[in-house]
């Protein structure tokens, strides 16, 4: 029986930092063409794997290429379903978050699983009404939609940013470590 805490209190998962090469490690030879790609955050590790792009005539189109991507990713998922879920519970036990699969061939990138965790905001009349903006033009279905878009938007165009802010907190974190342990 796993230890829950009490209901409101949250406790951190244990560090992630070797899951990529775990995971390397426990995925099966010939799933993908490289070393998936793993991207962790505190509720969810998500396994990106690349799978070989089939074989087309060079008069293929565009939309071949495409159907031929998705067909390929398809058979990937239907073939490694029973696998693909070991593994996730192997990882799921060590890591304490939850699993997600994804898988690119070529251009295409399809993402079978994932969490959706919900996070509560406060937000003031002006933030709402940018959300209700994007409600009623048609951008979005809810204010939930809304806001998950605007930090899609947000992400996208701060990425530099975002890295660089990572890397200055996982510099502070391997300093803390190296620190005086409290007694």
């Amino acid at each position: 029986m796993r230890f829950r805490p009490p209901a409101g209190t949250r406790t951190e998962p244990p560090p992630a930092d070797d899951a990529a090469a775990w995971i390397t490690g426990a995925s099966p030879d010939g799933w993908f063409t490289e070393p998936p790609e793993v991207v962790v955050d505190r509720d969810e590790i998500l396994i990106w794997g690349r799978v070989p792009t089939p074989e087309l005539s060079a008069e293929a189109s565009d939309a071949d290429r495409a159907a031929a991507q998705a067909g390929r990713i398809h058979q990937f998922r239907e073939d490694t379903r029973d696998d693909r879920i070991k593994v996730a519970r192997q990882v799921e036990h060590r890591y304490q978050r939850k699993v997600s699969w994804g898988v690119r061939c070529g251009d295409t990138s399809e993402l079978f699983t994932h969490l959706s965790a919900p996070v509560m905001t406060r937000l003031r009349q002006p933030e709402r009404q940018v959300l209700d903006t994007l409600v009623d033009a048609g951008v979005a279905r809810s204010r939930s939609e809304a806001l998950a878009w605007c930090v899609r938007l947000v992400g996208e165009h701060t990425e530099d940013w975002l890295g660089e802010l990572r890397e200055a907190m996982t510099r502070v974190a391997d300093l803390r470590r190296q620190g005086p342990t409290t007694v």
